[in-house]
């Protein structure tokens, strides 16, 4: 068995390993080659490239190499032709990846693409060109699955990869304990984000709103994971600006979970982080600042109900989101408050995200791993797998 497999990032070269050890598992005959990491190659594949050449950021930098993008592209196109595998999987990277799948598919060879692109939510129209390029979408999340069964495209809800990693049940104070803070003192969690123009657009708010919130509960301490280095100097430089609360704050490096874990509530920017946040089980408030220009047109072009994902998975607002102006420091007091005062209301969203976090809980590789193989023997995904 011969299985192609592109990923172009840190994230698709994990995926790409968990789903390659469990083909493995099934099929030990299987022979890996396309691009891939240390962790993928580590599973045996032949990559041709570096994991790096398709992680290019932004318009600018992608015009700047998309005539290097398109030479590799038709390399691969040109190898996997040769090579003729089973399947060809890609792995994330939709705006590469769909093109070449369309391509192979076209020449008689399977393909599947593992991460479902934002289409549920911006540019639907694209949804059009995954069901001519791709025989299975293996999708993290129920809703995108519903989204794609509605369009007729074949797809395979398997689990997210975060809720497998994670456990059901976690230990607040363990994990303050871990931090070095107090075990009883109310605890909030603060990750502004992990660009630098997510810091200098929410930083100083969320700064502000925690300063406030102090005051209004007597007594708070904060936590606040570092997403980078860079990160970590921006946040103390905005720390010095609020000498009280800085007294309050433990800054650590990453550790991200283990904050989230530590707290009673998280204000927190939209993203991934809102997903991690759930699967910690913690009550949160979502806020999200950006350019101008960029909310004019974001306006235009979202077609969701919500930004967050504890809110599309669940398709019910149980988390707060406040967006663009509504993002201020008495806003975000007022909102965060009831996590705090309400210890009943907190501790049913916990259970709920438990709950949720059980449903994503389904052995995200070895599911993908079993629509890859029933897409190659049988030549189709079957209504169960199909089914959200």
């Amino acid at each position: 068995m011969r299985v192609y497999l592109v990923a172009g990032e840190l994230s698709g070269d994990i995926l790409g390993a968990g789903l390659m050890q469990a083909l493995r598992q099934r099929r030990p005959d299987v022979e890996f080659r396309g691009i891939g990491g240390p962790r993928m190659q580590a599973q045996g594949l032949e990559s041709l490239y570096p994991l790096e050449t398709l992680s290019v950021m932004g318009l600018v930098e992608v015009l700047k190499h998309l005539p290097g993008l398109i030479k590799v592209r038709r390399h691969l196109k040109r190898d996997a032709l040769a090579w003729r595998p089973d399947v060809m999987i890609g792995i994330d990277a939709p705006d590469f990846n769909l093109g070449l799948e369309l391509q192979l598919r076209q020449r008689g060879i399977r393909t599947a693409h593992y991460v479902s692109p934002s289409v549920w939510a911006w540019r639907q129209g694209r949804v059009k060109k995954i069901a001519r390029a791709v025989d299975a979408m293996l999708t993290f999340l129920p809703f995108e699955a519903a989204f794609y069964a509605e369009h007729r495209v074949p797809v395979a809800y398997v689990g997210h990869p975060l809720a497998d990693e994670l456990p059901l049940v976690n230990d607040r104070g363990a994990a303050r304990e871990a931090l070095g803070l107090d075990p009883v003192t109310p605890t909030l969690a603060l990750l502004p984000g992990s660009r630098s123009n997510e810091v200098r657009f929410q930083g100083e708010i969320f700064l502000r709103a925690a300063a406030a919130l102090r005051e209004r509960l007597g007594e708070l301490q904060v936590v606040i994971p570092a997403a980078s280095p860079q990160r970590r100097r921006e946040l103390e430089a905005l720390l010095e600006r609020f000498p009280p609360l800085a007294d309050r704050v433990t800054l650590c490096d990453g550790r991200s979970r283990e904050a989230m874990t530590a707290a009673d509530a998280v204000l927190l920017t939209s993203g991934t982080a809102a997903l991690e946040t759930m699967l910690c089980h913690r009550a949160m408030v979502v806020a999200y600042r950006m350019a101008p220009a960029t909310y004019w047109l974001a306006q235009r072009l979202v077609k969701t109900r919500w930004i967050s994902l504890p809110n599309l998975i669940a398709q019910e607002g149980l988390v707060p989101e406040l967006i663009q102006d509504a993002v201020d420091a008495e806003r975000l007091v007022e909102t965060l408050t009831p996590w705090f005062e309400e210890s009943a209301r907190r501790e049913a969203l916990e259970t709920r995200f438990a709950e949720l976090h059980a449903g994503l809980q389904r052995g995200a590789s070895e599911r993908a791993a079993s629509a890859v193989l029933e897409l190659v023997e049988q030549g189709a995904l079957s209504v169960t797998a199909t089914s959200a």
